[in-house]
């Protein structure tokens, strides 16, 4: 479509799948319905200006990239709220991205004729798009920050080492991640990734056609939806099918490389966890009345550990007083190992220049602080505190404005002093006092050294797993 557009309704979003509902992992053995809105015509940006926004204006700029695995999420994200937030003093943009296979179809097919992680270079064309016309709008394309929760969160990560960590010219000179979600992100023609892909050719009818690929394109959407779907849910409970892969060029190789050698587009990095985040990934009942163990567990989520690894795993986190079950044990394995330690990793690569915040607001499961961000979105808040609040979303502006999360756009907020990571390994917790009524908690706090040492192992295990 060209020309001249009305922006009074949002976009399409793009085809959404789900995550995993298996009980099994499919990949052992084989080594979210279309929407009334949802449509291949889905690459649409949203663009949110000041309304007293002057002529010659230069303003910071936030990229929101939403979250959803890979598999779901739009533009509908508040992310005007930021402008509001700031005291009009940045300019937000949300784009959407191709998800599901239409966004991270893998395999060599693919490779030789079409795009690898298309999803991402959705996102990266947008930035790109930013870089050329933001200054139209009133933005300062030198002042971007890309910000991201969950799968957004692990965008920006992709983003931070694309090109082995030389995007040139640069698209962003802060990132902030909430949430950092970590799949595991095979080589493109690895035996998982091509296995998959003959799946989405088998269910699309393509398996005898001379060019399976060419088949594919001329595929019906609905045909390829149902694909999408099916082979989503079929996953091992809480994890997601299609997700990036290494592509030899924008994704040169596994992240957690890329940032042991501190290669890095970006200049600083604001990270948050929140305290369980591998909860809703874990089927909370699947230990109650069965005899399915912590090791069952464990072998059947990391399919490539040998027996030697996943006793040590096993061991490891059998013997963590805070886990004295093994639903808590499984819980902590997923967030640790796909949320929590790569962004210890990504925190260590940015070193003086990088800021760690924990959002412990009960239940603080994943996807809990995202309320927290938008002003409009109060009521869905379990802690309604305007101090809270603004001390805690304060925190990703400072960043974005002053690339300093302890230098305040608001001195009135209630955040002391706000050290480095490198420093002591500190970090600021974002929590609330027990009983009513119940008031803000924001202190610093220093990282747990048993967990630094649980994410070490993992750190040994990542070229086996493919983070």
């Amino acid at each position: 479509m060209v020309g001249i557009q009305n922006a009074t309704t949002e976009p399409n979003e793009c085809i959404q799948a789900g995550d995993g509902t298996s009980a099994t992992n499919p990949f052992e053995s084989r080594s979210l319905s279309k929407r009334a809105t949802a449509s291949e015509d889905c690459l649409f940006l949203n663009v949110h200006v000041p309304s007293n926004i002057s002529s010659n204006a230069s303003l910071p700029v936030i990229v929101w990239i939403h979250g959803g695995g890979y598999a779901a999420g739009s533009a509908s994200d508040e992310a005007q709220d930021f402008v509001k937030e700031t005291g009009f003093q940045v300019i937000s943009v949300n784009p959407q991205y191709r998800l599901g296979l239409f966004g991270f179809l893998p395999g060599h097919e693919v490779k030789e004729g079409g795009a690898l992680n298309a999803g991402l270079l959705d996102q990266q064309f947008a930035l790109q798009w930013v870089q050329d016309h933001i200054a139209s709008f009133g933005g300062d394309p030198t002042r971007v920050t890309i910000w991201g929760e969950s799968a957004g969160a692990g965008s920006v990560l992709q983003h931070v080492v694309a090109h082995g960590g030389n995007t040139q010219p640069p698209l962003f000179r802060a990132a902030m991640m909430s949430s950092l979600f970590l799949p595991f992100q095979y080589e493109f023609n690895d035996t998982i990734p091509e296995t998959l892909y003959s799946e989405v050719v088998d269910q699309s009818n393509c398996t005898d056609a001379v060019d399976r690929l060419a088949c594919l394109r001329a595929t019906d959407v609905s045909v390829l939806t149902a694909a999408n779907t099916n082979l989503s849910d079929a996953n091992f409970f809480g994890t997601f099918t299609f997700v990036p892969v290494i592509d030899g060029d924008f994704s040169i190789e596994r992240p957690i490389a890329t940032l042991n050698k501190t290669q890095l587009n970006g200049e600083v990095l604001l990270a948050v966890t929140n305290a369980f985040e591998g909860n809703l990934f874990v089927n909370q009942t699947m230990f109650n009345g069965t005899n399915i163990t912590l090791t069952d567990y464990v072998t059947q989520l990391f399919s490539r550990l040998n027996a030697e690894q996943i006793q040590h795993t096993v061991d490891l986190y059998s013997n963590v007083s805070d886990l004295p079950d093994v639903v808590l044990q499984a819980n902590a394995i997923m967030g640790e190992n796909i949320f929590i330690c790569p962004t210890y990793f990504s925190l260590q690569a940015f070193g003086n220049k990088s800021w760690k915040g924990e959002f412990a607001i009960p239940p603080a499961t994943h996807g809990e602080d995202l309320s927290y961000y938008f002003g409009t979105s109060p009521t869905a808040r379990t802690f309604n505190s305007t101090a809270f609040f603004s001390a805690f979303s304060d925190s990703f502006f400072n960043t974005a404005l002053f690339l300093n999360a302890s230098q305040k756009i608001d001195n009135s907020t209630i955040t002391p002093p706000w050290a480095t990571w490198s420093e002591g390994h500190t970090e600021m917790l974002f929590n609330q006092t027990e009983g009513l009524p119940s008031e803000p908690v924001v202190e610093a706090i220093v990282t747990d050294d048993g967990l630094l040492g649980r994410c070490e192992w993992w750190r040994t295990l990542a070229p086996i797993n493919a983070q």
